[in-house]
């Protein structure tokens, strides 16, 4: 389903070159601010033109289209609508039957016997992440007062100084090829017992909501992975006073699938973009064989330079979803 949340609920549709891509969002209370000004600041975060990204340029002007009356929200649902401007459909026509490696195509294909849109990967593209950006913006304002974002790049293909970015974009462009990156997102003043044990954790709907960003292959809290290889007592975080303060932050923010108020830290890895400009050996259903294919289109180096501001906006939807 395209469906989301309780609380805070989302309806997420369109394909990368349909006509629109769009979010309807259910649970939002009346009487909060609103307006197109709003969205700017992340949807600029999420567009392209930096080194690594792709040449597809899209406007992504928010038009909100019901929910919203004199610059308030009403508490009907929230419908925001992005037109798509800048496709070249024309690129995918070689790839309809022949599969890109690593893509979706393979499986939309059977799975919707054949009537999937193959455009730019279609309703699987991370151009739906627009939509997810503007929700996530929405989100933000309706979480308690002094609860603060600080989301940043981690690494990118292996290299953990930003200052060696540029260069590992640059090396991998110039040999056709992509690259992928770790995302950290911490989140500062979030209320203690938010989550609910079990199902519904803190975790699991961050996680959840996260897995569903396109090119997230892993999730971490806290120590994460690493905590696997600590003892007990180098992963135990002791706790300092009466507020739930603690020495270390190895949780992430989160016990027992609750946030314990501490600084909530979560890491999503990002895989390198399928779409590269080497040619690869896959299969073809119209011929029965494996075929060299090149991928045309316009395609970002890194999807990660992009999907820091998708996985904040992924981990603040997952805090909405516990406000009532």
């Amino acid at each position: 389903m395209n469906i989301f949340g309780h609380n805070f609920r989302l309806a997420i549709w369109g394909e990368s070159h349909g006509q629109q891509i769009g979010i309807s969002i259910d649970g939002i209370p009346a009487g909060v601010p609103l307006s197109a000004e709003d969205f700017e600041t992340d949807l600029a975060r999420r567009r392209s033109g930096a080194r690594g990204t792709t040449p597809r340029r899209e406007p992504d002007i928010p038009q909100i289209v019901s929910g919203l009356y004199n610059g308030m929200t009403t508490g009907a649902p929230l419908t925001i609508e992005f037109a798509n401007r800048d496709t070249h459909s024309q690129d995918y026509a070689n790839v309809m039957r022949h599969y890109r490696p690593s893509h979706a195509d393979m499986v939309a294909y059977h799975k919707f016997n054949g009537f999937n849109d193959p455009r730019g990967g279609g309703h699987f593209s991370a151009r739906l992440t627009v939509a997810l950006t503007a929700a996530g913006v929405v989100a933000k304002k309706i979480l308690p007062p002094g609860v603060t974002f600080d989301t940043r790049i981690a690494e990118i293909g292996g290299c953990t100084d930003p200052e060696g970015f540029d260069e590992v974009l640059r090396a991998a462009a110039a040999e056709q090829d992509s690259v992928g990156g770790i995302i950290e997102c911490r989140v500062q003043g979030v209320p203690l017992g938010l989550g609910q044990p079990f199902f519904d954790s803190a975790e699991s709907m961050i996680a959840h909501l996260l897995f569903s960003v396109p090119a997230v292959k892993g999730v971490e809290f806290g120590s994460g992975f690493a905590g696997a290889r600590m003892r007990g007592s180098e992963n135990n975080d002791p706790f300092l006073d009466v507020e739930g303060t603690t020495a270390t932050n190895n949780a992430g923010g989160i016990n027992g699938g609750l946030t314990n108020g501490n600084e909530l830290v979560v890491r999503a890895a990002v895989k390198p973009t399928p779409s590269i400009g080497r040619e690869q050996m896959t299969y073809n259903l119209a011929t029965n064989k494996v075929e060299p294919l090149m991928i045309r289109g316009r395609h970002d180096v890194c999807v990660a330079l992009r999907g820091a501001v998708v996985v904040e906006a992924a981990v603040a939807i997952a805090l909405a979803n516990f406000i009532r």
